[in-house]
């Protein structure tokens, strides 16, 4: 059931959402209380939120923060939160997160956000290009999104996303969010998902391009044998050398039949 409107955040204030940047503002004050508690933000963390919005984030963080960093790229967002903030307290980066340098920001980066449900999947795997700058990530998803992260072998929503993710981060399902806690509300259900870098020492893929390479031809086809997505790669005699069935199934592979795939055969 729809929240009464009482119990939500204050209105758009004349905003109007822009469906090409995935606008759908968060105005439930519960949800937003769990997003805080689950990401315990402390003063001298160095913190960015992707997409602020009209703050629904951004003020309680500055409140626990004494910097905030903030990437948007809608430029009436960005007036509104130069007029609201000091540039002391927050530093607004101006453009597509996309094409950001999280690098640029120093290390032990906390990243949080609301992110736009049409450039998920390839804004994750920008991050994880940066991997070794962050401490965590907290981002609120399209819950489909989270459970293909999530996905264990043999299960349908596993594939390309879980396994790359999954090899560089821990991943921790935390919040289920309804439609009705936004504003417009979406057509999907969304969840909050917490993302933790490995240490150097579980990512034992030798070469990581190599890893990538063999998880993208495998999931390519996905109703193919292994024998014919990896032929290029593999022969059947060293898919069965490795115990794994040249009959199988990408979706059949575990995080560690991957990595040995990627430290043996030969390249293309």
């Amino acid at each position: 059931m729809k929240k009464h409107a009482a119990a939500m955040l204050a209105p758009l204030a004349g905003h109007t959402p822009r469906k090409r940047f995935g606008q759908n503002f968060l105005v439930d004050p519960g949800v937003i209380a769990a997003i805080l508690a689950a990401i315990d933000p402390r003063p001298q963390d160095v913190l960015v939120e992707i997409g602020p919005g009209l703050g629904a984030l951004t003020e309680p963080l500055l409140a626990r923060l004494a910097h905030l960093h903030v990437i948007e790229i809608d430029r009436d967002l960005i007036e509104r939160l130069k007029k609201r903030h000091a540039p002391e307290r927050l530093s607004i980066h101006a453009g597509d997160a996309l094409a950001f340098d999280f690098a640029s920001l120093g290390a032990n980066l906390r990243v949080v956000g609301n992110l736009p449900y049409n450039i998920s999947t390839p804004l994750l795997f920008h991050l994880a290009a940066h991997a070794e700058h962050l401490r965590d990530m907290h981002f609120m998803l399209q819950k489909e999104v989270v459970e293909r992260m999530v996905a264990a072998p043999g299960e349908s929503a596993y594939g390309r996303l879980s396994v790359m993710l999954q090899y560089r981060f821990a991943l921790e399902w935390l919040i289920d969010v309804p439609p009705e806690s936004f504003d417009p509300p979406p057509k999907v259900q969304s969840a909050v998902v917490r993302l933790v870098p490995k240490p150097k020492a579980a990512l034992t893929a030798r070469d990581p391009e190599r890893f990538a390479q063999i998880v993208t031809a495998a999931f390519s086809q996905r109703r193919k044998m292994l024998r014919n997505t990896l032929k290029d790669l593999f022969g059947e005699a060293e898919l069965e050398s490795l115990g794994i069935p040249p009959t199988a199934r990408a979706e059949a592979l575990s995080l560690t039949d991957f990595v040995r795939l990627a430290n043996v055969g030969r390249y293309i």
